[in-house]
């Protein structure tokens, strides 16, 4: 049956939506709104960080800006240049904490859900029931045993006593062990029988495989320590380091009013929220991918 001529000159794009039925057409337009209630949030934070003070605390309170200033930025600086140490030390080491949590936790979580996967060694399950079980504990629960490895092991006031107390991270386990599982024995098989060993398996093979598993743990490890406070609060006595998340909880501590420094801590924590952003959406493909492979519902 030839189409009507109208139809034929129609973009591509066009042809598939005028195929799409009621429902489909329905279901686009709820998650579109859905989608666009779900932007809020960030829209609000980058407009509450242009805000002048008076706008700061108006009442109702503007959910968009009506007079952008920079002011708030300026104010974090002034803040930063009267402080003892520099607002560039306290961006530096978070950027050295987290890039080092991010490659060691991956690396961790990676070398870690690999045997207990493929090798079966005895008591594997077992092992990997108590790495599930260490989820029920509160964060709030290990600060006293976590104080006291850290300062038996003399790493207080060292990058190490940042990074060494991010490195056991149970998701991250669960999540490529879920994912490794999949992996067909006899592909690994096959690399043995070429010659590969365990190593050249595990990096040429099960690593690049697994890289949805890998980007999502990458994300939920930076999450974690770009915004970890407790190992600044607890294992560093040193302000010079510290780390940046801790610097924003000082702004507006112990101040005569509610009202003083509010500006520059709009405008800092639109700075920690920033490369939160950057990462999700670079690896947003593959958290997808994860979450569609691992057997999460």
């Amino acid at each position: 049956m030839m189409k009507p001529a109208a139809y034929r000159f129609y973009p591509r794009s066009l042809k598939r939506l005028v195929r799409v039925d009621g429902f489909q057409l329905i279901l686009i337009v709820v998650l579109s709104v859905l989608a666009a209630f779900m932007l809020l949030p960030i829209v609000y934070i980058i407009n509450h960080a242009l805000k002048p003070y008076h706008e700061l605390f108006v009442y109702p309170p503007n959910f968009i800006v009506r007079e952008p200033t920079l002011q708030n930025f300026n104010e974090l600086m002034l803040v930063a240049a009267n402080s003892t140490v520099p607002l560039s030390r306290y961006l530096f080491n978070s950027t050295v904490i987290t890039a080092a949590a991010v490659i060691g936790v991956t690396l961790v979580s990676a070398m870690c859900a690999y045997p207990i996967s493929k090798h079966k060694f005895p008591g594997h399950r077992y092992v990997f029931a108590l790495i599930i079980l260490t989820l029920m504990f509160a964060p709030e629960v290990m600060q006293i045993p976590r104080y006291l490895v850290v300062s038996h092991m003399g790493i207080m006031n060292t990058y190490w006593g940042h990074v060494l107390p991010l490195l056991a991270m149970p998701v991250g386990v669960f999540l490529l062990k879920q994912f490794i599982d999949q992996l067909p024995n006899e592909l690994l098989e096959a690399a043995k029988i070429d010659g590969a060993g365990e190593v050249r398996i595990f990096l040429r093979i099960v690593i690049p495989v697994c890289m949805p598993a890998v980007a999502t743990v990458a994300i939920l490890t930076f999450q974690n320590a770009w915004g970890n406070v407790e190992t600044s609060s607890l294992f560093m006595q040193d302000d010079e380091m510290k780390n940046f998340p801790f610097f924003l909880t000082t702004l507006t501590n112990n101040q005569a009013n509610i009202v003083a420094r509010q500006g520059a801590a709009a405008a800092a924590a639109l700075i920690m929220f920033v490369p939160n952003l950057l990462i999700f959406l670079f690896l947003q493909g593959k958290v997808i991918a994860t979450m569609a492979h691992s057997g999460i519902k």
